[in-house]
């Protein structure tokens, strides 16, 4: 999964586009015991009913040493690809990816800044330098290997623009041809999925890109600057990161005509507010509110920016099978059943051990999704709708895979009427209920309230509305094209809420994601059994899913399902 974060992290990691990459620092790991090998191996090798074995023959594969952490880009990843495209082939899908075959190439670049870049503020009267690493970070900009900027600056708060919360940090000013500096994260009175959004780099860059800016900084603020130093900042202003490519070589990037410059700690915004209507001081002190509501105020001076970035062109591929629908009407449409592949690769280790395997993060959502497709082959019944299976890559480097995909899809766009999502199910405990983050937002609601209910378990409310989880796996990449979409997780009822806590504190992300963990693979086969009665429901359905009548995100993305977003 890609970043499941607190409210405070997601206000530090959405400083700038150097700030969401950095390594964050992890927390001291729980007393651990060695395992006992002879012991494991015996676990391993007991017999389990087939479908439960199918599910961990998948996972003992994808989440061996052997793949090194599948992570994009790298021989292993590919390996693991080629992996799942054989299992779509013995499942019956037929290929749905390029040029006749399961995998869809996707063309990727890492990017990272080349040099300590130059800021100057030129100001009233004299003006001390702005030094790298006290007062500025560049930022790498992935649509161009030398960008330069010269412009007036104008503050703009959490640079948001959101009428549903009478929120306008541009009120008043007029950025055309300006540079717009902002702080990161957004009010605490956003609702915790909105608030996620908004407090995202790419959204703020896109705002000011639309209002007519030249470039985006992010300030440093008192409350970031207790989750990271700016010391901390400056030390990985060069670590990777990574996009998919455009035919020039240069990457995709969220707002390229307003690309983020980098980061200004609060030293350095005392020069750049230096004779400005609104003190510095004022702004830091408001920033410490959690709903803070800035004035709009242009500074007084002219900012110019120079950075380079170097780029590393690489390749990865999603995989794609199908299911072609039965109805001669509706089996041209086509419902999404999506879970990303990659994890994180070899890192820096734990206990001695750095290769990040990714059990449960992704390997098992790659085999609920094989097994699912093996379900509706099975059944001897085709769907009326099309079903694509779709394991992609660069989930864990920012919805890469997905956001390829569903910018160069293999089936029109327009066809496509929805996307269930599977990230990284934990199945270490029975689970009593569901969570289907988003089912509230659309008529996919219903569907998944039935589905649960056939196999004997409640749908709960989301029990971390905080983290904003809607807006940060591969589902939300279709929900940016105005398609339905869900993504589903084992609920927090009973056992639940203590095997996710003690999962997110001592295993997510971390070398310890292996088949050493208490997998319950009867587990795995009722979170099979309900994500296929969910898919099977929507791919029969009389109608397409639509969105909710005034669901936020379903008017803001007016792409092909825009009609049904504003639906009565």
């Amino acid at each position: 999964m890609y970043r499941p974060i607190g409210a405070l992290a997601v206000l530090a990691l959405s400083t700038s586009a150097l700030a969401q990459t950095a390594p964050q620092a992890a927390p001291a790991p729980a007393p651990v015991t060695t395992p006992n090998i002879a012991e494991l191996n015996a676990k391993l090798a007991a017999p389990l009913p087939a479908d439960q074995a199918a599910m961990k023959a998948h996972v003992l594969f994808l989440a061996s040493d052997a793949m090194k952490g599948r992570e994009a880009g790298s021989p292993e990843f590919d390996i693991a690809a080629q992996y799942v495209a054989a299992q779509f082939y013995a499942a019956g899908l037929r290929p749905g990816g390029d040029q006749g075959g399961y995998l869809q190439t996707v063309p990727l670049v890492s990017y990272k800044a080349a040099s300590k870049g130059d800021f100057v503020w030129t100001g009233r009267g004299p003006v001390p330098p702005l030094v790298f690493g006290e007062d500025y970070v560049p930022a790498a900009n992935g649509a161009k290997a030398e960008t330069s900027v010269s412009a007036p600056v104008v503050f703009v708060g959490y640079g948001i623009d959101a009428p549903q919360y009478g929120q306008d940090d541009y009120k008043g000013v007029d950025v055309r041809g300006k540079i717009v500096a902002y702080f990161g994260g957004s009010p605490a009175r956003f609702g915790g999925e909105e608030r996620a959004f908004f407090g995202s780099g790419g959204t703020k860059a896109a705002i000011a890109q639309a209002k007519g800016a030249v470039g985006v900084i992010t300030l440093e603020s008192p409350r970031s600057a207790k989750v990271r130093t700016f010391g901390k900042m400056a030390e990985f202003y060069a670590t990777p990161r990574m996009t998919w490519a455009n035919p020039d070589g240069t990457g995709k990037v969220d707002a390229p005509r307003a690309p983020s410059l980098g980061t200004v700690s609060m030293v350095g915004a005392t020069k750049l507010f230096a004779g400005s209507k609104t003190p510095w001081s004022k702004v830091v002190k408001q920033a410490n509110g959690d709903n803070a509501k800035f004035k709009a105020v242009p500074l007084v001076g002219t900012l110019t920016v120079a950075t380079k970035t170097s780029f590393v062109p690489a390749a990865s591929s999603n995989v794609v099978g199908v299911i072609t629908g039965s109805d001669p009407v509706v089996g041209k449409e086509v419902v999404v059943l999506s879970a990303h592949l990659d994890h994180i690769g070899i890192t820096k280790p734990v206990k001695g051990d750095a290769l990040n395997n990714g059990a449960l993060d992704n390997a098992i959502g790659i085999a609920s999704l094989i097994e699912e497709a093996k379900r509706f082959t099975a059944s001897g019944q085709a769907p009326k709708r099309t079903i694509m299976f779709l394991a992609v890559t660069g989930e864990e480097k920012g919805l890469v895979g997905s956001d390829y995909f569903t910018n160069h899809p293999t089936v029109p766009l327009t066809s496509i009427v929805a996307d269930v999502n599977l990230d990284m199910p934990i199945l270490t405990y029975k689970f009593e209920d569901m969570v289907v983050f988003g089912a509230e937002r659309s008529t996919i609601g219903p569907i998944v309230q039935k589905a649960v209910a056939a196999i004997g378990v409640g749908l709960s409310p989301d029990p971390m509305p905080e983290e904003g989880i809607f807006v940060r796996s591969d589902h939300f990449r279709f929900v940016q094209k105005g398609i339905p979409s869900v993504f589903l997780w084992p609920g927090q009822k009973g056992p639940g809420k203590a095997a996710v806590a003690y999962f997110m504190a001592n295993n997510y992300h971390k070398p310890s994601d292996d088949l050493t963990q208490p997998i319950l693979w009867d587990q795995g086969v009722r979170f099979v059994d309900a994500n296929y009665r969910i898919a099977r429901e929507i791919a029969d359905g009389a109608q397409r899913p639509v969105w909710n009548a005034g669901d936020y995100f379903g008017t803001l993305y007016k792409g092909p399902m825009a009609g049904a977003a504003v639906a009565p």
